[in-house]
């Protein structure tokens, strides 16, 4: 070793006597951490009461999309229920009304009589239909009548009037109506099977919505099924404004039959009210996927602490202060030194 210049001899650590003549490395402690360990210090030094401040901002959006999920919940229970039997509030709640009451015109001769004829005939003064069933009754008493619910039901009215008719007994529909009734059986299965998979789509997200406070990341399979859950009731929505509509208008084509129907205003309210709940808990999911802290950001060292930065910058300038206030000092002390030295120098020479 004595033959090999300095610079290309071994260094022994100063702390080689304690390791018993190894050879160790000069690099220091803190710069042997690994990153995993670091992450696992700095959640050691991050309190839950740091961690609770830092994400109150995600905290109060992710409560906003539970609360969202859960009135779009309430509603859908209410569109699924809605006309089911003769209550308070269900029975307002149907897709669209048709009434019959006034089949045969008011000018023709003797229309009260023709028309305690034609209810004797068997016929309803009105029919209204719900997402599982229909209902009917007369003006007077209010509902009668309630069909079993049905899996993807869909309203026949052909169907259900030529039944109730008695024997010997025609009533002429219009012809719009029979020409839509295989578009109104496709698109009234598909509505059902929209609303009911949202409600439990829905319903599950009210539960596992608060899941998106611990992680980012996990706002990712919430937007998704968040966006699914939007666009079924959005869908079914749409579906079902159309339908009652479309069969409003072919109902009254033919005003010589006198044939009325109306589009049940609760149900209307009510779908749409859902969807617009489902969209906004939609856009509150996708945003949390990149806004706002979580708690594995604040455990990890991710994001800052919140109010950090401030304190770091108060300590900041109370170190800058006194660095200034010390150099002032030592300035202060040098020149009354100088000046002691001066008036020494001065008395030697006199």
């Amino acid at each position: 070793m004595a033959f090999l210049p300095s610079a290309l001899r071994f260094r022994r650590s100063p702390r080689s006597s304690t390791t018993g003549g190894r050879f160790s490395s000069d690099l220091s402690s803190s710069e042997k951490i690994s990153p995993r360990k670091n992450a696992t210090s700095h959640r050691r030094q991050v309190s839950r009461a740091d961690i609770r401040r830092s994400t109150k901002l995600r905290m109060s959006f992710a409560a906003v999309a539970s609360v969202s999920y859960l009135v779009s919940f309430v509603f859908l229970v209410l569109i699924l229920v809605g006309s089911t039997s003769n209550r308070t509030v269900l029975r307002d709640v149907y897709f669209f009304k048709l009434d019959l009451s006034n089949i045969i015109p008011l000018s023709a001769p003797n229309a009260m009589l023709i028309n305690s004829i034609a209810r004797t005939l068997g016929l309803h003064d009105f029919y209204q239909v719900g997402l599982w069933n229909f209902c009917e009754g007369y003006n007077g008493e209010g509902i009668t009548f309630c069909s079993t619910p049905q899996t993807l039901y869909w309203f026949n009215p052909v169907e259900v009037l030529t039944n109730e008719l008695l024997a010997g007994a025609t009533i002429a529909l219009p012809t719009q109506i029979i020409t839509v009734l295989n578009i109104l059986r496709l698109a009234s299965q598909i509505m059902f099977g929209f609303f009911l998979t949202a409600c439990v789509l829905t319903f599950l997200l009210v539960l596992l919505s608060p899941l998106v406070l611990w992680s980012r990341w996990y706002s990712l399979p919430f937007a998704l099924i968040s966006l699914v859950d939007a666009i079924l009731i959005v869908a079914a929505s749409v579906i079902g404004t159309v339908i009652s509509w479309v069969f409003k208008y072919a109902a009254e084509s033919q005003s010589a039959l006198n044939i009325r129907a109306a589009v049940g205003t609760r149900m209307m309210v009510f779908v749409w009210i859902a969807s617009g709940f489902a969209l906004l808990a939609f856009v509150i999911h996708a945003g949390l996927g990149c806004c706002c802290a979580s708690k594995r950001d604040i455990a990890t060292g991710r994001r800052p602490v919140r109010g950090d930065s401030a304190r770091t910058a108060k300590s900041a300038r109370e170190t800058t202060a006194t660095t200034v206030g010390t150099e002032r000092e030592d300035g202060s002390q040098e020149t009354g030194t100088g000046t002691a030295a001066a008036h020494e120098t001065r008395g030697v020479y006199a």
